[in-house]
């Protein structure tokens, strides 16, 4: 509410902060976007150690047609390359450019360390993507002598490593995301209807009549517009800190700024002033929720990392290794310590991942999945050791390292009673172990989803009587099949019209699939009614009288007769029992 006493300027300044009971001011939540553009290419010149920065240098990323770049140093982008372009082209345009093969895990776990050196800043980071940090920084950047002092402070650190970083300072995460990415950058779209060789030539004559710029009107926005370098929002001035900034600053999906531009709408300051419900109908509720949330409107909070409890051992080799004798013979090594991690823990592993690092600086990894949780090598190790041929050595593997990526509680269970019950009970454990195994192992070459059982359903719908679960992540069903009431044919299909009389009086003769059938004998009806609570597309026929209908030609088939509803009455079929 506005303050009596004050002009505007002043009133929005005053309620910028929020006085606590002791009279000191609180200032507004601030955020800090840290964003690594040359992330993959710095890490591994950090590795490679290569002194002279004027070498171009490119990460190369794998798309199974062709490798594309991934990542550029300073070097390369001067030289014209861009991420994106294929290696073919970039190796003609720039002969002496350095390539290396990309490591999603190794740089994960460099971003990593990442986060854990930003805690100096803020205990409140949280990672953002593959590339980015995001800092809740709200009261902690006088300790830095204010926010300019801690950016620059940032920058010096990281070109002391030899790390690139663009900073964005603003009172949302959207849009100090958008300030690291956008602010200085320019606004430009690859369409301007304004371009003439951009247009067909059966459209170049009538170009003309579209410049109405040229007789006074609003001129269109040609080529790049430069926009304020500035990368620290004052708070309460986030919205005019986004006006100019292009529309992909909001996080959007390139189709989207793809249909924005070609509406005209290319910075975010267009988008503002555009009534919520109309941009909702049109583009989806995607895009307003972004831009509320870049202007504060709705809230995105910043989830911290928890702490790095990775369950992990690993082992150097002194020579390179590629042999699967030699993996095996490592395995024989790691297994046991990561089982007795696990037990010390309380844990079992429902998911393993073995990461073999090979002589070139690239890494493979193969991983496999449990049916249940387990602690035991013998459980662990067959899985693992059934995937090898998956792994590429290369020029040799010098580290292995193996990690427990899921884990899962396990109780231990005490036999007591009498002899007899005790041993009857390991019997079962062993037995559901020796289960669990044989899906685990047939898990890791189809993988665990493809493996299902079927459980009782809780319907008296006939379709809905058995559910499929996947069998690695539920229980077999305990006693016997629930018996229905009436026999349920072998096999069940979707209903299929039947040409008979629209009466609910079994007829004698019926015609299905082409063919014409005589009914031999016929028992039922079993009336089954829908499910009111449920809008099953499926039954809105209404009320169904089953009837199990034996044919002149030897077929057992599983008629009904719906009564109608949403839809028309008439005779279907939807089974068969031989």
């Amino acid at each position: 509410m506005p303050v009596a006493g004050l002009d505007s300027t002043r009133a929005a300044s005053y309620q910028e902060h929020i006085v606590n009971k002791a009279g000191c001011p609180m200032p507004g939540k601030r955020v800090l976007s840290l964003w690594f553009p040359r992330l993959g290419a710095e890490r591994l010149l950090r590795v490679l150690r290569v002194p002279d920065g004027s070498v171009p240098f490119a990460v190369l990323r794998d798309t199974g047609q062709m490798q594309v770049i991934a990542s550029l140093n300073e070097a390369g982008s001067r030289a014209g390359l861009r991420v994106g372009q294929p290696m073919r082209d970039a190796m003609a345009m720039c002969p002496d450019l350095m390539t290396r093969l990309q490591n999603l895990q190794a740089e994960a776990a460099f971003l990593t360390t990442l986060r854990r050196w930003a805690t100096r800043f803020s205990p409140w980071v949280a990672l953002q993507g593959a590339d980015a940090l995001m800092l809740d920084i709200t009261g902690c950047a006088h300790l830095f002598g204010g926010e300019e002092a801690l950016i620059a402070r940032i920058g010096d650190d990281c070109a002391r490593h030899g790390l690139s970083v663009r900073c964005g300072i603003a009172d949302t995460p959207g849009a100090a995301w958008a300030l690291a990415r956008f602010a200085g950058g320019a606004v430009s779209h690859n369409r301007s209807g304004d371009a003439i060789d951009q247009e067909a030539r059966a459209t170049r004559a009538r170009a003309v009549r579209r410049r109405t710029w040229e007789r006074g009107g609003a001129a269109p926005v040609q080529g790049a517009a430069r926009a304020p370098g500035h990368r620290i929002a004052a708070p309460g001035q986030t919205r005019s800190a986004l006006e100019p900034l292009p529309v992909a600053a909001l996080r959007l999906e390139p189709e989207m700024v793809e249909k924005l531009g070609r509406l005209g709408l290319r910075r975010i300051g267009d988008l503002a002033g555009q009534p919520r419900a109309a941009l909702a109908r049109r583009f989806g509720v995607g895009l307003v929720r972004r831009l509320d949330q870049a202007l504060g409107a709705e809230p995105e909070p910043i989830g911290p990392v928890r702490q790095d409890t990775a369950l992990a051992t690993r082992l150097t080799l002194p020579e390179p290794i590629g042999l699967e004798a030699d993996v095996l013979a490592a395995l024989d090594r790691l297994v046991p310590r990561l089982c007795a991690m696990l037990r010390d823990r309380g844990l079992g592993a429902r998911a393993v991942r073995l990461q073999a690092y090979r002589a070139d600086g690239t890494m493979a990894a193969l991983s496999v999945g449990l049916a249940r949780p387990a602690q035991e090598p013998e459980r662990i190790r067959p899985l693992l050791a059934m995937k090898l041929g998956e792994l590429d050595a290369g020029f040799g593997i010098d580290m292995l390292r193996l990690e427990a990526v899921q884990a899962e509680p396990v109780h231990a269970t005490a036999h007591t009673g009498h002899a007899g019950a005790a041993l009857a009970a390991r019997g079962r454990m062993e037995q559901a172990n020796a289960l669990d195994d044989l899906i685990g192992r047939m898990g890791a070459r189809i993988g665990l989803e493809a493996i299902t059982r079927r459980h009782p359903g809780e319907s008296h719908i006939p379709e809905k009587g058995a559910q499929v679960l996947a069998a690695a992540w539920s229980a077999p069903h305990d006693g016997p099949w629930p018996e229905p009431p009436a026999p349920r044919p072998l096999l069940m299909w979707r209903p299929e019209p039947v040409q008979a009389p629209d009466r609910p009086h079994l007829p004698g003769s019926f015609r299905w699939r082409r063919q014409d059938f005589r009914v031999a004998h016929a028992r039922g009806p079993e009336r089954i009614a829908p499910e009111w609570w449920l809008d099953d597309p499926e039954w809105r026929s209404g009320t169904r009288d089953y009837w199990v209908v034996t044919t002149d030609r030897g077929a057992r088939l599983w008629l009904f007769f719906a009564h109608g509803a949403a839809l028309s009455a008439g005779w279907f079929c939807q089974g068969s029992f031989g």
